[in-house]
């Protein structure tokens, strides 16, 4: 276990989101959950939070959770890129070493499952890389949704394709922006 999670409570908040709710939770070291309420696994992931922090959870409110909702805030209006939050990941070493190869996927970037498992140095774990990325309960801020098919389709994100089409199309769109008001300034 991290360190000491403050009075081992895991704090919980909704958030309004474009993509619909979602449930964020804080411990005093960070972030250790960010999930869109209708996934079918929030139960579950919450009761793995639990067992995997020691702590209970409880809805309330909690310095990061109001940081980590500003910077959400900032991410959809396109004035975001990185998100500089503190993240308590929690899961098997393996789903630890997969999630941290998630955090160096460049903003607007995709990249396939084959690719980050070669990233890895692990081309033959493919599957497991995927599985992992499945079992993701921060999304957004571990940037699951930019990894993609081998052929170039949006496959397998617990949200629904529809979040992740959503997500890489925000990024990219503001990496567009930015890129014509970058040539805009210097006419």
């Amino acid at each position: 276990m991290n360190k000491s999670h403050g009075d081992r409570t895991i704090f919980v908040s909704r958030f309004s989101t474009p993509l619909g709710p979602m449930l964020a939770g804080a411990v005093n070291d960070g972030i250790c959950l960010l999930e869109f309420i209708d996934r079918n696994v929030l139960t579950t992931q919450c009761n793995k939070l639990k067992s995997a922090l020691h702590c209970d959870i409880r809805s309330g409110s909690h310095f990061h959770l109001v940081e980590l909702n500003r910077q959400l805030q900032e991410y959809f209006q396109g004035c975001r890129a990185d998100f500089n939050i503190p993240l308590v990941i929690s899961g098997t070493e393996f789903q630890k070493l997969v999630w941290n190869e998630l955090l160096k996927i460049p903003y607007a970037s995709t990249r396939s499952y084959k690719q980050q498992a070669e990233a890895m140095g692990r081309a033959q774990a493919v599957r497991a890389v995927a599985n992992a990325n499945s079992n993701n309960h921060i999304a957004i801020l571990i940037p699951c949704h930019r990894v993609i098919g081998q052929n170039g389709k949006l496959v397998g994100y617990g949200g629904g394709i529809w979040r992740k089409q959503f997500l890489l199309d925000l990024e990219s769109h503001d990496v567009l922006s930015r890129s014509q008001f970058a040539d805009g300034a210097e006419k």
